[in-house]
């Protein structure tokens, strides 16, 4: 009896074709906004976590400020050279550890100028970051030490300083310091944030601080872990030590932040997860819209065709048939709806993607459930219109014109 039905309530569909398409536009479009605002989600947290991931693996953060939990974050004392030592050599698990600091300062090459961000740190960066060189060397110990005017510049520097020249050998000037040039480093391009990563200049940390600085600070420390499963302990370790090496009290908070990539992931993760769950929940109201629009045609539906209704429960039809065929067609306008939306919403979906450079994710339970959402939403607003559609007096119904 079921295949009957489903035949009848297509070949109803069918005769109001034009109709059946406008009733679906509702549920088209919730479950297009779902499919495309989910899709998106999941895209940009893959490229944001992407590009918090190229930054190193396993790599903690040390920064000297006091967090606060509401309001920005409270300078404290910087931290030293030694700091890093210690981590290194007193913290089991610590792969390296690298002292840095860093000056937007304007970099120039004869008449060519470009302000790149100098970055003052030990050979250890590069191990830490996992940026690999694509010209030349790094730092030598002895040019660390010796506080040597020696840099390794960005693709970026070299493009608009150099041109097509060469740039290993040469010299760029930063205010007054010459520096020689002795490794270019791999590209990278933009971050998640749309800076330029590879707008930089890297030299020995001492000839920073000595040339540029006129002081020994430190503005951060950048720590790596041998291994990912070692970052908690090693985190942990680490704020005892730089606890009891910058002197504070037990009862007092630390004057120090240290954050981990994991825990930056997980919390962007969490962040968009929540968004997306949110922006979803308000597209889905188009679906109640749609869901509405449905029942209104359906009522319709009844209306126009009480006579016909009449005659099939004079001949033998039984309620429960009448409401079936209603709720069926019901079903079938909401799935309709739900098929187009998907498809129109993975179309668009990718468009955007591609135009925003983010990661496509298909996930196939957004559609299934999006899909199974507009389906509810047909059997839920269909009840009403069937069931008033099977409560028709036979009577009464073979006499409306």
């Amino acid at each position: 009896m079921f295949w009957p039905t489903v035949q009848l309530a297509w070949q109803e569909l069918r005769a109001n074709l034009l109709r059946s398409l406008l009733t679906t536009l509702g549920i088209v479009v919730g479950v297009a906004a779902v499919v495309i605002i989910v899709t998106l989600g999941q895209g940009v947290a893959i490229r944001i976590t992407d590009e918090i991931a190229s930054m190193g693996r396993n790599m903690l953060f040390l920064a000297p400020f006091k967090p606060q939990r509401s309001g920005p974050s409270v300078p404290q004392t910087p931290f030293d050279r030694d700091d890093a030592e210690a981590i290194v050599r007193e913290v089991q698990g610590v792969l390296a550890a690298a002292p840095t600091v860093q000056q937007q300062i304007k970099a120039s090459n004869g008449a060519n100028h470009w302000n790149v961000t100098l970055t003052g740190t030990t050979p250890a960066y590069l191990e830490i970051r996992e940026w690999p060189l694509a010209q030349g060397r790094g730092f030598s110990e002895n040019e660390r030490r010796g506080a040597r005017p020696v840099c390794i510049i960005g693709a970026t520097p070299r493009k608009e300083l150099f041109g097509a020249q060469a740039a290993i050998g040469s010299t760029i000037r930063l205010r007054t310091t010459a520096c020689e040039i002795i490794g270019v480093l791999a590209a990278k391009g933009q971050n998640a944030a749309g800076q330029d990563e590879d707008d930089i200049v890297l030299m020995p940390i001492r000839t920073v601080q000595r040339r540029i600085l006129g002081n020994e600070d430190v503005q951060m420390i950048m720590v790596s872990a041998a291994t990912a499963d070692q970052v908690p302990l090693v985190q942990e370790a680490i704020r005892s030590l730089m606890r009891e090496r910058r002197r504070v009290r037990p009862a007092d908070d630390d004057n120090f932040t240290i954050q981990n990539l994991q825990s930056i992931m997980a919390l962007v993760r969490e962040t968009t997860a929540l968004l997306t769950t949110g922006l979803s929940a308000i597209a889905a109201i188009s679906l109640i819209v749609g869901g509405i629009g449905v029942m209104n045609i359906m009522l319709v539906s009844v209306t126009e065709r009480t006579r016909e209704i009449g005659i099939r429960i004079a001949i033998g039809a039984l309620e429960r048939d009448v409401l079936a065929q209603f709720l069926v067609e019901s079903l079938m306008l909401s799935c309709l709806g739900g098929l187009i939306g998907a498809a129109v919403g993975l179309g668009a979906a990718w468009a955007i993607t591609w135009a925003v450079a983010v990661p496509f994710v298909l996930s196939p339970w957004v559609v299934v459930t999006a899909f199974g959402f507009s389906a509810l939403v047909g059997i839920v607003f269909g009840i009403f219109p069937a069931r008033r559609a099977a409560g028709l007096d036979p009577i009464e119904a073979l006499r409306h014109e």
